[in-house]
């Protein structure tokens, strides 16, 4: 096969396995807005929102830990597939048991923990996947690609699930999803990917527990000094960001007024910017030292989230937001690639899992430190705190890779 034909064959695959992904995101989006809002005005109740929080994170931390080990030791399309299968199937009883009059908000629960626990399983999936189509010189770019594409649905998913809310009932989102998924699913069908299977010095398949793989995996992580220092410095970045990851909103209706439209115009900036990042990382492609360019990043977002915090009207704090979001996949794209670059393949399930896992504790941790002094202390405060500790962190990170 010459070389053409080799472009145009990874060229295909990935055509078809980013629009797959896109399609099933989307709806996937679509409905997790509109159970979040439905609980939040059938409800009114701020235990039920801490609730349904908690039903989107855990989840995902309990079932990423075995996640790991099964992306690497089956099929990781299949994985792809079921994880996407199982959620549809939950949503669709979801939808039947609505439309049969039973609409408690604890089903919404229910279906909140199955969809989370399948996103700890397609997440570091799709991450593993991606080496397996793509060529290592193209991998920033795809990676900057998915991110626009992530950062695109974050920007409508909002605006279409409220449209669609208001023109019919949440069961139309529910079956909507549904649609996407098989959709979704159909399109992987047609992708052909060679199963990555771990084999021992014999070539036989390995056959050994979960709980040892899962330790190997743990052995593996000890042993790589770099990958295990990525992970420390994302989890340590993350923590410190969550004042403007979660506050901001907050802080935008106690200082510039609390009407919807500039809660909106807040979290579609933000989107803005992080799909505008994509493109830019995408073309780009980041300096030779993918590090490099995460740090650049990390130090451009300390920047600007101490800007989010000294800005003194609404318009100032809308750009600062926008150039934020367009440091995120700048910041978050060449980490994936350097995983997928550094890391065994054979490994990538479980590196992106414990990935996963530091994705999902940081934040929520944050928010325990930082979400209490809000009550206490501006939250601008908070941001021009975190944005200079995150300058002190991508200083001192910086000058080791230097």
């Amino acid at each position: 096969m010459n070389e053409y034909s080799l472009q145009k064959e990874w060229k295909g695959k990935t055509i078809r396995f980013m629009t797959a992904q896109t399609i099933s995101l989307f709806g996937s989006s679509l409905v997790q807005y509109a159970i979040i809002w439905y609980i939040t005005l059938s409800t009114s109740s701020g235990m039920m929102m801490t609730i349904s929080t908690a039903c989107g994170f855990v989840p995902q931390i309990l079932i990423s830990l075995f996640a790991g080990v099964w992306i690497d030791r089956y099929d990781r399309k299949h994985m792809c597939m079921l994880s996407d299968a199982v959620i549809a199937v939950s949503t669709f009883i979801l939808a039947l048991l609505f439309l049969s009059g039973y609409r408690s908000v604890w089903l919404l629960f229910l279906v909140l923990l199955i969809r989370s626990a399948g996103t700890g399983i397609q997440t570091p999936a799709v991450n593993a996947l991606i080496p397996q189509l793509v060529p290592a010189e193209h991998l920033m770019k795809i990676n900057g690609i998915n991110s626009t594409i992530n950062s695109l649905m974050m920007f409508l998913s909002p605006a279409v699930s409220g449209a669609i809310l208001s023109v019919t009932s949440i069961e139309a989102a529910f079956f909507l999803d549904v649609i996407t998924a098989a959709i979704g699913i159909g399109i992987m069908f047609t992708i052909a990917v060679p199963p990555l299977r771990s084999k021992d010095e014999q070539g036989s398949q390995v056959k050994e527990s979960v709980i040892q793989e899962m330790r190997y995996g743990f052995r593996y992580l000890k042993d790589q000094r770099f990958i295990r220092n990525l992970l420390v410095f994302q989890i340590t970045v993350l923590i410190l960001i969550s004042p403007s990851a979660f506050l901001t909103p907050l802080m935008v209706s106690r200082t510039f007024g609390a009407q919807v439209w500039r809660l909106t115009f807040s979290e579609m900036t933000f989107s803005a910017g992080a799909a505008a990042g994509g493109l830019l990382i995408a073309a780009w492609g980041g300096f030779r030292s993918r590090m490099r360019t995460t740090v650049l990043a990390g130090f451009l977002y300390g920047i600007l989230m101490i800007g989010l915090g000294v800005s003194p009207v609404y318009p100032a704090y809308l750009i600062c937001n926008f150039l934020i979001g367009v440091t995120m996949p700048c910041y978050n794209a060449p980490i994936n690639v350097l995983i997928q670059e550094k890391a065994d393949p054979a490994m990538h399930g479980r590196i992106f899992s414990f990935m996963q896992i530091t994705n999902a504790c940081a934040l929520p941790f944050g928010m325990l430190v930082f979400g209490p002094l809000a009550d206490v202390t501006r939250i601008q405060n908070l941001l021009i705190f975190g944005g200079t500790a995150v300058l002190c962190c991508t200083l001192y990170t910086g000058k080791k890779i230097a």
